[in-house]
């Protein structure tokens, strides 16, 4: 019976494998075949393998377009991801704690809202209206607070896991040897989340750096371009420009996936930590 489990779990774990080769790799080597055709053998959409490289040309077309719009586009993005998800790890952490130690009769409702944040589809149309009124539409740090806004909800899930798992003894000894709340968290508490800050750093990282929507709402204009708007630049009313839109593709696509591959243990160890200590 053991044999027989073990047998049906390597077969299962093999179509596994071989179902997420073809769905994540098949597409992943059809944007890199198209981005090295010239612009006639791009528009059939084939998956062949191209009869002329233009690798190079194509990649020193995509960078100089409209100026070097995308060099723009990835400062902006840079800019975005890092300020959001610095400031949405130390908020989310903040919050996850306040909420999993100091229970009050607001913690339902706090709960609530947290959850809600995951459920409700954000409003385009009031967000800008708020924006507007503060004097922050149109700019990046308005958009850095609406993917701060969007993300917390998911982060203080994972923080509020984890943190459950941490020793209460460790608070009242830091608070017996004087510490104030402050201190408390960024000496004892903070330091302790390391894994399951990686893992809000990573997944929260790619999610503002490949975010379309928000920055074309929030944030339009050539000058503040992220890197998802510049998949505009190869696509018109009449005609696509597939060989370079596939190369932006290809670019824009490069850094995520680096995350991924160098952070995939530290992901898996934050996601998982909280139910293994607990």
């Amino acid at each position: 019976m053991t044999r027989r489990t073990g047998i049906k779990g390597f077969l299962l774990g093999t179509l596994t494998i071989v179902v997420s080769a073809v769905v994540f790799l098949v597409p992943f080597a059809f944007i890199v075949l198209t981005a090295m055709k010239d612009r006639s053998e791009s528009a059939d959409l084939s998956f062949s393998w191209p009869t002329q490289f233009q690798f190079m040309q194509n990649l020193q077309e995509v960078i100089a377009a409209r100026d070097y719009m995308l060099i723009i586009a990835f400062i902006n993005s840079t800019i975005l991801t890092v300020c959001s998800v610095g400031l949405m790890v130390v908020l989310s952490a903040m919050v996850a704690f306040v909420l999993q130690r100091r229970r009050s009769r607001w913690t339902g409702l706090v709960n609530f809202l947290v959850l809600s944040g995951l459920i409700i589809p954000p409003a385009v149309v009031p967000t800008i209206w708020v924006l507007q009124g503060l004097g922050l539409f149109k700019t990046m740090p308005g958009l850095i607070l609406i993917e701060i806004a969007f993300g917390m909800s998911f982060s203080i899930l994972l923080f509020r896991a984890f943190i459950a798992t941490v020793p209460r003894d460790l608070d009242e000894a830091a608070i017996i040897d004087g510490a104030g709340p402050l201190r408390l968290f960024f000496q004892v508490i903070l330091p302790l989340l390391r894994s399951v800050a990686v893992t809000v750093i990573v997944v929260q990282s790619v999610v503002v750096f490949n975010d379309f929507t928000n920055p074309l709402y929030f944030l339009p204009g050539d000058q503040n371009a992220t890197v998802q708007l510049t998949l505009f630049n190869f696509q018109s009313q009449y005609a696509t420009q597939y060989n370079l839109l596939f190369m932006n593709m290809l670019l824009i696509t490069i850094p995520p996936l680096l995350m991924f591959m160098f952070f995939n243990r530290q992901i898996v160890a934050g996601l998982t930590s909280g139910a293994i200590k607990g």
